[in-house]
């Protein structure tokens, strides 16, 4: 028996509908789900724009007329909600905003470079950079008393806000902040200007200070470095208030295990100290008439040195610092050798038997993996404050995981 042949076309159509009956249902699904979406950005937007309930009640807080008016503040939040981290904010006076960028990134250290000219302390990297109204009482002593003095208002509820001793950072209050102070010109010369430029903070009892047994922590620590003089520093004559602190040479403190050896590293050229600079600038130095030792001006950790490291102390020394480059070397192959590492452990041994604190400068800045990789073993190893130029890659908080050489 034969099929007609409308039977044929008939079975022939049938996958065609199914197909269409398929997209049809499909596409109403994406449509279903495309319209659940826009319903949900709908009511994010809604929110945002139209915020009711506990949402109006967070965007609007403290305002005019509603809930929580005048509560969104407090006296002392000035750094709310930072944190302070191992730091140092080295140049910090080439930032865009001094000082106050380094305290928002939770740096505990910021670097000033001083000269000076008729009688006045001038910050700035070199010569040609100096300006009039870029002082040492400008950008770091005027800012710092302002800060200091909103961390410790007078109030009925805190009498004594005369003599408390807030640090910055509002989060903890008892951290103090590091001013490291570069002598660019003569040590000797500098010494007695840098005390009286202090005075507008010591008389408000926030520099930190040895009282002839212990440190009494302060508000503020201040630190000499660059051509600050140790022999000025240590002196109860020229330092009575004993409220500057010297850099050490962390380079000459090394100290073995047993009988371990120093080990040898090939160092690169030496580095430029303040004699070698002032041959070339007539005008830094030291004033007529001023007679200066072979040993001034000799650069960080060197300028009227004593014979021994056993010198420095608590009494007299707060950091203990060293450029990487000159004393640790190059890290070749990007990783560092195990004669640079028994170096740094050795340099940070010696430093912390006298209770200093271990700064490395002059590290590497690129490759930025490179860079990372440094910052992580001298963290690991154990210094104490990590010498930055980049403040946001050092306080993003992921720089210790290696990063490709080339990034």
């Amino acid at each position: 028996m034969k099929r007609r042949n409308d039977d044929f076309d008939g079975e022939k159509a049938m996958p065609g509908v199914q197909r269409r009956r398929c997209m049809r249902l499909g596409l109403g699904t994406l449509i279903f789900l495309g319209i659940i979406q826009l319903l949900s950005v709908l009511s994010g937007l809604l929110i945002v724009f139209v915020p009711d309930g506990i949402h109006n009640i967070i965007k609007k807080w403290g305002q005019l007329g509603h809930a929580g008016q005048g509560l969104s503040s407090w006296p002392t939040d000035f750094s709310r909600g930072i944190l302070p981290i191992p730091c140092h904010s080295h140049n910090d006076y080439w930032r865009r905003v001094p000082l106050y960028s380094a305290i928002e990134a939770g740096c505990i250290s910021v670097e000033a470079d001083i000269w000076l000219f008729d009688g006045q302390l001038y910050i700035g990297h070199s010569l040609a950079s100096l300006t009039p109204n870029r002082t040492l009482a400008s950008l770091y002593v005027d800012p710092l008393v302002k800060i200091l003095e909103n961390q410790n208002p007078t109030t009925r509820f805190h009498p004594d806000g005369n003599v408390s001793h807030n640090g910055v950072f509002d989060t903890e209050p008892e951290q103090p902040l590091t001013l490291l102070i570069d002598f660019k010109t003569s040590g000797p010369s500098l010494f007695p200007y840098v005390v009286s430029a202090l005075e507008p903070l010591r008389s408000r009892g926030y520099l930190s200070h040895y009282n002839g047994s212990q440190m009494i922590n302060r508000p503020i620590i201040v630190v000499g470095t660059g051509n600050a003089p140790f022999d000025l520093v240590d002196s109860t004559v020229s330092n009575p208030y004993h409220d500057i602190f010297f850099d050490a040479p962390l380079g000459a403190m090394w100290e073995g295990l047993a009988d371990e050896e120093p080990p040898t590293i090939p160092k690169s050229g030496p580095p430029v100290y303040g004699a070698d600079i002032e041959a070339s600038m007539p005008e830094l130095a030291a004033p007529k008439g001023e007679q200066r030792s072979a040993n001034d001006d000799l650069g960080q950790g060197k300028s009227g040195a004593p014979d021994s490291p056993e010198a420095y102390t608590t009494a007299n020394s707060f950091y203990a610092s060293v450029s990487f480059t000159q004393s640790i070397g190059h890290v070749l192959f990007g990783e560092l050798s195990e004669s640079q590492l028994a170096l740094i452990r050795g340099q940070i041994r010696g430093a912390h038997r006298r209770g200093l604190k271990v700064r490395y400068w002059e590290l590497p800045f690129w490759p930025i993996g490179l860079r990372n990789h440094v910052w992580d073993v001298l963290v690991q190893e154990g210094i104490d404050l990590l010498n930055v130029d980049d403040l946001k890659g050092a306080t993003k908080g992921d720089w210790g995981k290696r990063a490709g050489w080339w990034s």
